[in-house]
């Protein structure tokens, strides 16, 4: 079969429950295979969805439903959509397939008002007024933003989902009416221009099917994902419907004995058990060949069985007389009811070589495990009385509903509106694995989750702090993924508060990845905040002047900045100066900047070889100069890329906006690009502690005799006297010779001057010499 050049996202591979059909050899579609096209048929009246809602709550308030219907229908008036029909048809199919979900008249009424006040001159206050506070929540929960002034559609798209998701997390219905209003508008796409349709069917792929899955609404889920499927890849549907088609006309004789068998064997020791054939749909099957790499030819498991049980016992009862009656296939067995799914699903699932050695996979439920792998959290009874607001019900029985809040809850703490989309589809798409603390804790996590993830999942503050991970008892490392299964116990440090921003690429979950990224935020804004603060503070120590948080607490409004906080990272960040703040703190304060002209060296002036005078003053010994311990410190600090500094060095450093300082030798011919701009350059001092001793990067550079061996010796010296070598770039001078730059860490100049003269010791170096940048 020819593969598709789309690539289309991967998403969680979970089980696809439907209702059980009347016994048979038809077969119940699974997993998502859309119908064909439907002829379109006539509009659904008003009266129609009253009666539907009628059938399950005799109790509706008819006459909300009848005023809803009128104020959405005049509201909308003329309007039409791209089919041509009255605009007024799409509120109504919504509607109606929220009734078959059974829910409340609330929720029906604002299904029928949701694009009032998008589309239409109606207002939220006219529709609190008219239909009360609560349906009027509703609508404006699903209301897009306007005026979006966003350069993006990504973050169009983002602010609007961000909008959403804190409605949903305030009332679960307003999720149940969006994806509602999606499934039909995906059952209309055929109307659309073409460009419209591919956007739409694409974030329904990646938002909005995921999301009802999360939700356990594997019904829903399974239309969206194939009507998707299906317009992103119309010839890679067509292809497989087709030959699942035939597959299943083939196949019907064998469906049906392994139906009857099956019920029979059920019957015998007393269980009465609805089985049905299914077959997955073309969706799913896609999805798996492309996983897995594998053509249509090569699936074994594209039927399948569902067995629906009276009660729990009854479950594993079935289970063992399945097991006892044929052969098992090792790795395929699940238990979903001892650890159900985040999305609350729960059922049996495992496979068997049945009748005809053909490989038979099965699943196992009660009644309302069934209807809860079917409509989700719409199966708990949102229109019962006495057990509190929807939300506050679905907090407390459903772990689904508790997994969103949570999610929403991290993702609304910020981030831009692209990191914020980003995080949302990293939580829908992916499949869980279970692992547990050492005290026996269960935590889901995604498909190919790492200890990382794990620590994260615990508690942030564990993630922040984790330096390691024992996996099964046995140290392993952070980025392995886990298993099912496993027992995973995280080794923290006090002494690590930020974690390392490549864990990023390792991670993931929404959450750590989230996290992470806010540590390295935090941990960059302390460290322009702590320069800044040193920075002010030195100058104020030059110039007589006292500083004191609360004098530039009062200072703020002429520094337009919201905190102390915000004054230092900005000129720890070179984009505020620190005579700035003082002048801020003291008016009167002037910048008092000394040039010298031609100075003496041994007068703690220097100038540049270049014929020019610098507006620099080398700092002397316990002058108030910005001490500079290493790279690894509290500060944004880097060193020269060429040539380096070791302390030894007298050095400068350069105020760089947005990257920090680096630190220059004073005798490096770089410096001259800085000549002109005196507020750039910054009194430093080596801080070294001889308790911690420290490499420090310089360079080399050698010539060396072109022989066997050359390299070997030169290295053996650097490694004897304890250099550390980081990098080598090799240049072949002449035949005889070749030309060594060595990038290298030592501890200080002295170490530096050793290394270099035992290199010149040896007959294959004819120079050696440091590279002066």
């Amino acid at each position: 079969m020819a593969r598709s050049p789309i690539d289309l996202p991967r998403m969680q591979n979970q089980p696809r429950p439907r209702v059980p059909a009347a016994r048979g050899p038809s077969l119940v579609p699974l997993d998502g295979e859309a119908p064909p096209p439907k002829p379109r048929k006539r509009l659904i009246r008003q009266y129609d969805l009253v009666e539907r809602v009628k059938k399950y709550n005799p109790n509706t308030k008819e006459e909300l439903l009848d005023r809803a219907y009128v104020y959405a229908m005049k509201a909308h008036g003329e309007q039409k959509r791209a089919s041509g029909d009255p605009y007024i048809s799409h509120p109504l199919e919504v509607a109606a397939i929220l009734t078959e979900l059974k829910l409340d008249d609330a929720t029906i009424a604002a299904a029928l008002l949701h694009d009032t006040i998008e589309d239409t001159d109606a207002t939220r206050s006219e529709i609190d007024r008219l239909f009360g506070h609560e349906i009027g929540l509703l609508v404006e929960g699903l209301t897009k933003l306007k005026r979006l002034d966003l350069v993006s559609k990504e973050a169009k798209q983002a602010e609007n989902l961000r909008k959403l998701l804190l409605a949903i997390a305030d009332d679960v219905r307003v999720l149940l009416i969006k994806l509602a209003d999606r499934l039909h508008n995906m059952r209309t796409l055929q109307y659309q221009p073409p460009e419209s349709r591919r956007r739409t069917a694409d974030e329904t792929l990646e938002i909005y099917a995921p999301l009802a899955g999360r939700m356990g609404m594997q019904e829903m889920r399974d239309e969206l994902e194939d009507l998707a499927f299906r317009e992103l890849n119309p010839d890679a549907y067509k292809v497989v419907a087709e030959r699942l088609e035939t597959l299943a006309e083939r196949s019907s004789g064998w469906i049906t004995e392994i139906e009857q068998q099956l019920a029979k064997k059920l019957s015998d020791r007393g269980i009465a058990a609805e089985v049905s054939g299914r077959r997955k749909r073309a969706y799913s099957i896609w999805r798996k060949m492309e996983r897995k790499a594998v053509g249509f030819e090569q699936l074994s498991d594209i039927f399948g069985f569902r067995v629906v049980v009276g009660n729990l016992a009854e479950c594993y009862q079935a289970l063992g007389i399945v097991h006892t009656s044929w052969p098992v296939v090792p790795g395929r067995f699940k238990d979903y009811i001892s650890t159900p799914k985040q999305n609350d699903y729960r059922s049996i699932h495992t496979t068997v070589i049945g009748p005809g050695k053909q490989r038979v996979e099965l699943q196992i439920r009660t009644r309302e495990m069934q209807q809860i792998a079917e409509y989700g959290i719409a199966a708990h009874a949102l229109y019962k009385d006495d057990v509190g607001s929807p939300t506050e019900m679905l907090s407390r029985e459903s772990s689904a509903y508790a997994w969103l809040r949570r999610t929403i809850e991290l993702l609304a703490e910020g981030s831009d509106p692209e990191e914020f989309l980003e995080h949302t589809k990293l939580e829908l798409f992916h499949d869980q694995v279970f692992a547990f603390t050492p005290k026996g804790k269960l935590i889901a996590l995604p498909r190919g989750a790492t200890p990382i993830d794990f620590a994260y999942a615990v508690h942030t503050d564990v993630g922040n702090m984790a330096i390691g991970a024992k996996i099964n008892g046995k140290i392993g490392p952070l980025s392995s993924p886990l298993q099912n299964g496993d027992e995973v116990q995280i080794l923290t440090s006090k002494a690590q508060t930020s974690p390392p921003a490549a864990w990023e690429a390792i991670v993931v979950t929404g959450k750590a990845r989230d996290a992470i990224r806010r540590a390295t935020r935090d941990a960059v804004r302390h460290q322009y905040s702590g320069l800044g603060r040193r920075m002010v503070e030195r100058l104020c120590e030059r110039a007589k002047i006292e500083y004191s948080d609360e004098k530039l607490q009062g200072a703020l409004p002429r520094l337009a900045r919201a905190s102390i906080d915000d004054v230092m990272s900005a000129v720890g960040r070179g984009e505020m100066k620190a005579s700035d703040v003082a002048r801020a703190m003291y008016p009167d304060y002037k910048d008092e900047r000394v040039t010298q002209i031609a100075p003496k060296p041994e007068s703690g002036w220097f100038g540049l070889k270049f014929g020019r005078a610098l507006k620099f003053k080398v700092p002397a010994e316990g002058d108030a100069a910005i001490p500079i311990r290493g790279i690894n410190t509290d500060l944004p600090v880097r060193f020269a890329t060429k040539g380096g500094a070791v302390p030894g060095d007298r050095i400068v450093g350069i105020m760089t906006p947005g990257e920090g300082i680096t630190i220059y030798p004073i005798h490096s011919e770089a410096l001259k690009q800085f000549e002109d701009e005196p507020e750039r350059w910054l009194d430093v001092r080596w801080d070294i502690d001889d308790k911690a001793p420290q490499r420090f990067p310089a360079q080399l550079t050698v010539q060396s005799v072109n022989e066997p061996g050359t390299l070997a010796q030169i290295a053996q010296v650097i490694a004897e006297h304890d250099g550390n070598i980081d990098n080598i770039r090799m240049t072949r001078q002449s035949p005889d010779f070749t030309e060594l730059t060595i990038d290298l860490e030592v501890y200080n100049l002295k170490h530096l001057t050793s290394i270099i003269s035992q290199l010149r010791a040896k007959k294959v170096v004819a120079i050696a010499e440091r590279v002066n940048g």
